[in-house]
C-alpha cells in the first residue's frame, strides 16, 4: 500500500479491470450506489464460481484475536520501556561516573547540562535508527507506518538536543576559559574531530528540513532516499569527537563500553535487515516477472513466481520494496502491496503508472528478475481484534483491500467491503472481490461519484446523491468490527471520522499511512 509518489497516487498496491468491466453485478452480495435508481440487471465479467470457504468458529476467532492484541500491546510496551531505559541507563552511568560532581561553579553547570543533551540526544539518534532498520519484531509490534512517523520525531528531538549540546558547552568553555565567544568558537573549531561533529549536525539538519512534509513533496522519491542516506554519513562523522574529546567516553569508564555496545549493536541491525537480508532474501526465492497484464490504459498487474515463498512470511495486505533488474528500471526502489494473498510460488503486484517510475514499470516483460525487501506492515489478518469487520478501498487503494479480504476470516452478517471510487472505471479488482465476498459471505457496496460535502456543508468521502449517510449506515455493525482503510490520506481520514463517530474503537481503526 505503499507507493513513493503524491497523495493521490501512493496507495501502492494497484489494479483496474479489462476494458469489458461492467458497473456492478445485481445479486446480493453487491449493491450499486453508482446512481439514484436501481441497479441494472447486469451479470460481472469472466464470472468465476466462488469456493465455498473454510467457516472458523466463533469462539476460536475470538480467542485468536485476543491473543493477537495482548501480544501487540506486551510487544509495543517492552519496546517503551526498552527505549525509556535506554535513556535512564546513559545517564545513569555519566552520575554514577561522577558527572554530578564535577558541577562547582557556573561553566561547570553548563558543560553538566550540555553533556546531558548531548548524552540524550545520542541515545534518541541510536533509537532513530533502531526504527529505520525495519527490525521484524519493532515493524510487527507497530506497523510500518508509525515507526517511521516514530523514526521522524525522534530525529527533530535529535537535532535539537545536539543544538542545545553545542550552545550549552559553549557557554561552559567560554566561562571557564574566560573567552569572549567569538574567540571559544574559533578555539573550538581548530580541533579537527569536532569540525567534523560539526560538519555531521549540519548535514542532520538538511536531512530534517528535507524531511518536512512540504519539502518532501516537491522531491522524487529516488532524491529523498539519497538526501536521507546522509544520515549515516553524519551519525559516522559525529563518532570520533565524542571518544576523543570527551571524558564521559573515556578510556576505562563504563560509559565507553556502553556505549561501544550500544553503536555496534545499532550498526549489526542496519547492516543486517537493510542490507544482507534482502540480499539473503532475493537470491533465495528468485522472483522473475511471469505474467504482465494490463488492467486498463494506465494500470498493469505483475506476477512473479518464486521459490519456496511459504519461507517468506508475507502476508495478505502487507507491501514490500521492489526492484526490477531490467534495463533503465533496477535502480528505482518502489514499496507496493501485495494485490492478492501470497502463495507458495506466486506474488502479485498492481501498479498504476502516476509518475515517472511507476509509468516504466507498464513496460516490463516476463522473464525480469525482481530484487525484494520485506515484507513489511500490519495492515493484515494479525491485527484483527473483533469478530466483525469492514473494509474500505478507495480508488486504486482498493487493490491491497482484495487482498486482504482474501487472507482474513469473515462472519457473515457483521462484516462489508466498500468499495468507494470517482468513476466504475476506477472499482479495480471488482470482479475478484465479488467472487470472494460470495464465497465467505461478506457484503459488497460499491460508491461511484465525485466526492460531495456533506448537508452542513463539510467535505466527505461519499458521492452527492449519498452526502446524507454515514460509514455506520452502510456497516451497521461497524462499533464491532475492525475497520481496514486504504487509498488517499486525505479522503481515509474522513473515514477514520465517521469510523469513531459510529463507537468503532480507535484500536480497531487500521490505516498506514503511505508515507516513506
Amino acid at each position: 500500500m505503499y507507493s513513493p509518489l503524491d497523495t493521490d497516487e501512493r496507495p501502492a498496491s494497484m489494479s483496474g479491470l479489462s476494458s469489458g468491466r461492467r458497473a456492478i453485478i445485481d445479486l446480493p452480495t453487491v449493491i450499486d450506489v453508482s446512481t439514484t435508481s436501481a441497479p441494472a440487471s447486469i451479470t460481472a465479467t469472466a464470472p468465476v464460481a466462488p469456493v465455498p470457504a473454510v467457516v472458523v468458529p466463533q469462539t476460536t476467532l475470538r480467542r485468536l484475536y485476543r491473543l493477537q492484541t495482548d501480544q501487540r500491546r506486551f510487544s509495543r510496551d517492552l519496546l517503551t520501556v526498552l527505549a525509556w531505559a535506554s535513556v535512564a541507563g546513559a545517564l545513569g552511568l555519566w552520575v554514577a561516573d561522577g558527572g554530578i560532581r564535577t558541577v562547582t561553579t557556573a561553566g561547570s553547570f553548563f558543560l553538566a547540562a550540555g553533556t546531558v543533551a548531548g548524552l540524550v540526544a545520542t541515545d534518541l539518534m541510536v533509537l532513530m535508527l533502531f526504527l529505520a532498520a525495519r527490525v521484524p519484531y519493532i515493524d510487527a509490534a507497530y506497523g510500518h507506518d508509525r515507526a517511521v512517523a516514530m523514526h521522524n520525531t525522534l530525529g527533530k528531538w535529535v537535532i535539537c538536543g545536539l543544538l542545545g549540546h553545542a550552545f550549552l558547552l559553549t557557554c561552559g568553555y567560554t566561562l571557564l576559559d574566560s573567552k569572549g565567544v567569538i574567540a571559544e568558537i574559533a578555539s573550538l573549531l581548530g580541533i579537527s574531530d569536532l569540525v567534523l561533529s560539526v560538519i555531521a549536525l549540519g548535514a542532520l539538519a538538511a536531512v530534517g528540513i528535507t524531511s518536512i512534509v512540504a519539502v518532501k513533496r516537491k522531491l522524487p522519491y529516488e532524491v529523498w532516499h539519497v538526501i536521507h542516506l546522509v544520515t549515516y554519513v553524519a551519525v559516522g562523522l559525529s563518532l570520533p569527537h565524542q571518544f576523543s574529546m570527551s571524558g564521559v567516553f573515556a578510556e576505562g569508564t563504563w560509559q565507553r563500553w556502553y556505549w561501544m555496545a550500544l553503536f555496534a549493536l545499532t550498526a549489526l541491525m542496519l547492516l543486517s535487515f537493510r542490507f544482507v537480508f534482502p540480499l539473503v532474501t532475493s537470491l533465495e526465492h528468485r522472483l522473475v516477472v511471469s505474467r504482465v497484464e494490463l488492467e486498463d490504459t494506465d494500470v498493469v498487474s505483475i506476477e512473479m513466481r518464486g521459490k519456496n515463498l511459504d519461507r517468506l512470511g508475507a502476508q495478505a495486505g502487507q507491501f514490500l520494496a521492489w526492484r526490477f533488474l531490467g534495463r533503465g528500471l533496477w535502480w528505482h526502489h518502489h514499496p507496493f502491496s501485495l494485490s492478492a494473498a501470497p502463495t507458495n510460488d506466486t506474488l502479485r503486484i498492481t501498479i498504476r503508472a502516476l509518475g515517472r517510475g511507476t509509468a516504466k514499470l507498464l513496460s516490463v516483460r516476463p522473464g525480469t528478475r525482481v530484487a525484494i525487501e520485506g515484507p513489511y506492515g500490519i495492515f493484515t489478518d494479525s491485527s484483527r481484534s473483533q469478530l466483525g469487520v469492514t473494509l474500505v478501498g478507495i480508488g486504486i487503494g482498493i487493490a491491497p483491500i482484495r487482498a486482504l479480504l482474501e487472507g482474513t476470516d469473515i462472519v457473515p452478517g457483521v462484516s462489508t467491503v466498500i468499495l468507494r471510487a470517482s468513476t466504475s472505471e476506477q472499482l479495480y479488482l471488482v470482479d475478484e472481490i465479488d467472487t470472494l465476498c460470495r464465497a465467505k459471505g461478506a457484503r459488497l457496496i460499491a460508491l461511484v461519484g465525485p466526492r460531495a460535502s456533506d448537508l452542513v456543508g463539510e467535505p466527505t468521502w461519499l458521492p452527492e446523491q449519498y452526502r446524507a449517510m454515514r460509514l455506520v449506515d452502510l456497516a451497521p455493525a461497524v462499533a464491532q468490527s475492525d475497520v481496514f482503510i486504504c487509498g488517499p490520506q486525505s479522503v481515509a481520514d474522513l473515514v477514520i471520522a465517521d469510523a469513531l463517530a459510529a463507537g468503532t474503537p480507535a484500536s480497531a481503526i487500521h490505516n498506514e499511512r503511505f508515507s516513506w
